[in-house]
C-alpha cells in the first residue's frame, strides 16, 4: 500500500504537494478547493513589506496630511495586518491542511513584529521569501547572505512555530548560506524563489514584463542545488520550486532530497483538478518502484562526492559540446 505522507519543516503533510504563495491562496474559499483538490499544504498569498512601509511613507509626507499623517499610518498599518490575519485565520477554519504564511521582505526592519501576530492567528509555519537583487557598486561580498540571516534572526525571536526560507537563485554558495540558516534556526529551505522577468518591447522601446508563469526548464536548477545541500547539510528540511509541472518533475525532486514540492504555474496552466492526477502518477511509479513510502527514495540520487561535484559539471559540459559542432 502507497503512503504519499512526508515531513517539512516540522510539518506532517499527508502527500508532498504543496501549493506555492500566489493568487491561487488569497482566500480561504481557494484554499479549501486546493485542499479538496489533493493538496498537501498550501503558502497564503505573501505580505509584501512595501505594502505597509510604502504606504506609511506616503501619508506621512506633512504636505498631505500635516496633522493626521501618524494617525493614518497606523490605521493603514493595522487595516492591511487585520486583512492577513483574517486570511489565516478563516484559512485555518476551513481546512485541515498545513496553513502557511508568507512574507515577502528584503529588509529586517519594522514588518518583524508582524511575525508574532501571524504565529497567534493560528499559521502553522511562516514562509520568509527574501526577495532583492543586489547590484549597488559599493556592496560588499556576503552582504546579501547575511541579511537573510539578521532577518531570520530577527524572526526567531518572535515566534515558536516554523521558519521556512525561500531562497533565490542570485547566491553564490547556496549550501553555505543554507548551513548558516540551519545553525540559526530555520527549519525549511525552499529552492528557488522566482525574481520578475524582464522583458523589452522594441517598437516602442520600453520595459515589459517578460513570461510570468515558470516552464519545465526551470527545474535543473532546484534538482543541481537540492542535490549537493542535501548531501552536505541532512539536517534541515527541503523543498524544490520552479519548473516543477507535472508528477515526474515532482519524483526528480524528492529523489534528489526534497520532502516537498511547491508549485504554481501549473495550476494555473492547468486548474486544480491537475493535482489529484499527479498524485496518482506519483502512487503508480512508486508501486511500480516497491516503494511503499516517501522515505524509501527521498534522497537516493543527492550527491555522493561533494568534493567532485565542480570536476564533474565541467567535465559533463565538455562532453556535450565537444560533441556538437
Amino acid at each position: 500500500m502507497v503512503d504519499l505522507k512526508t515531513e517539512f519543516a516540522g510539518l506532517k503533510l499527508k502527500n508532498p504537494i504543496i501549493i506555492s504563495s500566489s493568487g491561487l491562496t488569497s482566500s480561504a474559499e481557494k484554499n479549501k478547493r486546493l485542499e479538496e483538490a489533493g493538496a498537501g499544504a498550501v503558502v497564503l498569498k505573501s505580505l509584501f513589506e512595501e505594502q505597509i512601509m510604502q504606504k506609511a511613507k506616503q501619508v506621512n509626507e506633512p504636505i498631505y496630511y500635516p496633522e493626521g499623517g501618524n494617525y493614518l499610518t497606523e490605521h493603514l498599518y493595522a487595516q492591511v495586518l487585520s486583512d492577513y490575519l483574517k486570511l489565516i485565520q478563516e484559512s485555518k477554519k476551513h481546512c485541515s491542511i498545513p496553513i502557511i504564511a508568507s512574507i515577502n521582505c528584503c529588509t529586517n526592519k519594522d514588518w518583524v513584529e508582524f511575525a508574532h501576530k501571524i504565529e497567534s492567528a493560528g499559521a502553522d509555519a511562516i514562509e520568509l521569501n527574501i526577495l532583492s537583487i543586489q547590484a549597488s557598486p559599493y556592496y560588499e561580498c556576503g552582504e546579501f547572505e547575511n541579511q537573510h540571516i539578521e532577518i531570520l534572526r530577527k524572526v526567531k525571536e518572535r515566534v515558536q512555530i516554523p521558519i521556512i526560507m525561500k531562497l533565490g537563485t542570485n547566491l553564490t554558495n547556496p549550501v553555505a548560506l543554507i548551513n548558516k540558516l540551519r545553525l540559526h534556526g530555520a527549519e525549511g529551505v525552499v529552492l528557488f524563489n522566482r525574481l520578475y522577468q524582464t522583458d523589452i518591447d522594441i517598437d516602442k522601446l520600453e520595459y515589459v514584463s517578460g513570461e510570468i508563469l515558470s516552464s519545465p526548464s526551470d527545474l535543473p536548477i532546484s534538482l543541481r542545488w537540492i542535490s549537493l545541500s542535501s548531501a552536505i547539510i541532512s539536517n534541515i528540511d527541503y523543498a524544490a520550486s520552479g519548473g516543477v509541472h507535472n508528477a515526474d518533475s515532482a519524483i526528480k525532486s524528492i529523489l534528489t532530497g526534497a520532502s516537498a514540492v511547491e508549485i504554481c504555474s501549473v495550476i494555473y496552466k492547468n486548474g486544480v483538478q491537475y493535482i489529484r492526477p499527479m498524485l496518482e502518477t506519483i502512487e503508480r511509479w512508486m508501486s511500480q518502484k516497491g516503494y511503499e513510502s516517501i522515505s524509501q527514495f527521498k534522497g537516493l540520487l543527492k550527491a555522493k562526492d561533494i568534493n567532485q561535484a565542480n570536476a564533474y559539471e565541467r567535465t559533463q559540459f565538455l562532453r556535450y559540446f565537444s560533441e556538437r559542432e
